[in-house]
């Protein structure tokens, strides 16, 4: 069955601030999954509180959906998940509802490889709230209403990093080809896949001295590489010279070839911490990129989703053998 766009379309029209690099996003969401005639029905997004967070509405109308507590989105993630494995789940959040309340929950859902797309809509203020700023605003930046930030900013990527994820990457909202090819990517990857986006916020986070604006990425951002996932049988891909060029193969049969722009290869992890701590420039691409058993596989969790066990609750007698066992 081949599926319409109008299936991946959102429930409503966007009320976000016209510019907003969220509704970008939400276009490059709908546009990925169509190309990769991802089943909308088998899938489910989750959202936490927050500008990002009402994204949700504006794309996949027919997926199943749960908005969910400040901060609290990885870990319904993660219970959604391992309820039925059989469901696609895509993660959306900002910035502070990840970074601020959210943290220990993230990290923990980041440590465990839940297998699931986590989208971080990225604009270092507290949009809902009138442009507080976050913890991903870079120390010293500026903003008219808020003046100087003067705590340290937090890089939700290197934390990933550090915390074992396998699959590591930044975006900008305004590029599409960019962000397109990491959409279809993360839908591929068999554990936890990051995505951060920098998406301005253009009512309070886009004066020219601030982190998150058009102009600081104008200035600051270094793309890493050029992406495609081709499959074995298309042959050699000629746009791209042999000695630049990383082909890594993918879960579904495919490759991505991966064009070096930068001396860097996703598959070694030091070089990924060292980018992400070079502060002279905000490097957008694939970071990191290692296939690891994911925690359905690690746990050996039942092949048949939970939800679809007909006998949910244990019988009395293997309770207690349950409870015999940690005696």
């Amino acid at each position: 069955m081949k599926f319409d766009k109008t299936n991946y379309e959102g429930a409503t029209p966007s009320t976000l601030c016209l510019g907003c690099g969220h509704d970008q996003i939400s276009k490059h969401i709908i546009q990925a999954f169509y190309q990769e005639q991802i089943n909308p029905f088998s899938l489910a997004k989750i959202s936490g509180i927050g500008c990002s967070s009402k994204t949700p509405s504006y794309f996949l109308k027919q997926s199943k959906g749960f908005n969910s507590l400040h901060g609290r989105m990885a870990s319904i993630a993660t219970g959604v998940k391992i309820a039925n494995k059989n469901l696609k789940v895509l993660g959306v959040s900002g910035d502070g509802d990840t970074g601020s309340i959210g943290l220990g929950s993230f990290l923990h859902t980041v440590r465990k490889n839940i297998p699931m797309i986590y989208i971080l809509e990225n604009n270092g203020v507290y949009g809902l709230t009138k442009g507080q700023f976050s913890p991903t605003s870079q120390k010293n930046s500026s903003l008219k209403k808020r003046k100087t930030n003067f705590l340290e900013s937090m890089d939700l990527c290197d934390l990933a990093l550090s915390a074992g994820c396998g699959f590591i990457a930044r975006s900008f909202s305004g590029d599409s080809k960019q962000m397109l090819t990491l959409l279809k990517l993360a839908i591929q990857y068999p554990g936890f896949a990051f995505l951060d986006v920098i998406s301005p916020c253009v009512a309070y986070g886009n004066e020219k001295d601030f982190s998150h604006s058009f102009s600081f990425m104008k200035e600051k951002r270094k793309t890493l590489n050029e992406m495609d996932i081709i499959f074995e049988d298309q042959g050699p891909y000629k746009d791209f010279s042999a000695e630049k060029t990383i082909k890594i193969p993918l879960p579904q049969g495919s490759f991505l070839i991966l064009k070096k722009l930068e001396n860097h290869d996703p598959r070694k992890k030091e070089q990924a911490q060292k980018i992400l701590r070079n502060k002279d420039h905000l490097s957008t691409g694939l970071l990191y990129y290692e296939e690891k058993e994911n925690f359905l596989e690690q746990y050996n969790l039942s092949k048949q989703a939970l939800v679809d066990i007909e006998e949910k609750t244990p019988s009395p007698q293997i309770l207690d053998e349950i409870l015999d066992s940690y005696r």
